[in-house]
């Protein structure tokens, strides 16, 4: 008997966050990746720059994200190719990537990823901003804000009561922060290592690595067992 597919994830990224701004779209996440519970790797990237006008995010098992960003390699190269003026825009490789991910599942051998992809290209109402999801049965859509794993529960609400449409960067790095914060303390996969993306007409930037103030002087914190009958 030879099982040639994965059945599960070995090597994993944790959350992803993105939202759209008042000059185009942000994207963040933490740079750990876990062997299986162990905080194995600290210096993981997952955030990568696809042709000229979007970012990807990815979340999952990562040698999965390395795989899809070869073929997102070669599907720019060969629309490079093509020398016609055109290039593949945020909408287009996002249409793309949610075929990938259902082609897979269908196999029964999924790509054991959640993937964010955002980016900004003039359109015929001028600078169209796009975000949008999709996770590795092919489920897939576009909203103004997105969080993967664990932050799909944890920053959500947070984006849902604080985001705006007119945020400038300054603003929109502070939500960010404030929700990589919240998940650095609730989320045990998380490290205090964050990178920051942007994207915008004028180009894409990917910040160096970072970290972020911490209290850990909260009384919940001193005694988090306190009330729970039966724990340690």
């Amino acid at each position: 008997y030879n099982l040639e597919r994965r059945e599960n994830p070995y090597v994993t990224g944790n959350s992803v966050i993105a939202m759209k701004y008042k000059d185009g779209v942000i994207m963040a996440c933490d740079t750990g990746a876990s062997y299986g519970s162990t905080l194995r790797y600290k210096s993981v990237e997952r955030i990568k720059e696809v042709g000229k006008h979007s970012l990807i995010g990815g979340s999952g098992e990562f040698s999965d994200f390395q795989e899809i960003l070869r073929y997102l390699d070669e599907l720019t190269l060969n629309d490079h190719m093509w020398d016609d003026g055109n290039s593949l825009g945020p909408k287009e490789i996002h249409a793309y990537l949610t075929r990938v991910m259902y082609n897979r599942r269908n196999k029964f051998d999924p790509l054991w990823n959640s993937l964010v992809l955002g980016g900004v290209k003039k359109g015929p109402k001028g600078d169209e901003k796009y975000l949008g999801m999709v996770n590795m049965i092919g489920t897939h859509f576009e909203e103004n804000h997105i969080a993967t794993g664990f932050g799909n529960h944890m920053a959500i609400p947070i984006l849902r009561g604080e985001w705006r449409e007119d945020m400038t960067f300054e603003e929109a790095v502070k939500l960010i922060e404030k929700c990589l914060l919240v998940l650095l303390y609730r989320d045990r996969s998380s490290i205090n290592k964050f990178q920051i993306a942007k994207i915008t007409t004028e180009g894409s930037t990917i910040y160096p690595p970072y970290a972020l103030k911490t209290n850990w002087g909260f009384a919940a914190f001193e005694n988090p067992s306190k009330g729970a009958v039966g724990t340690w």
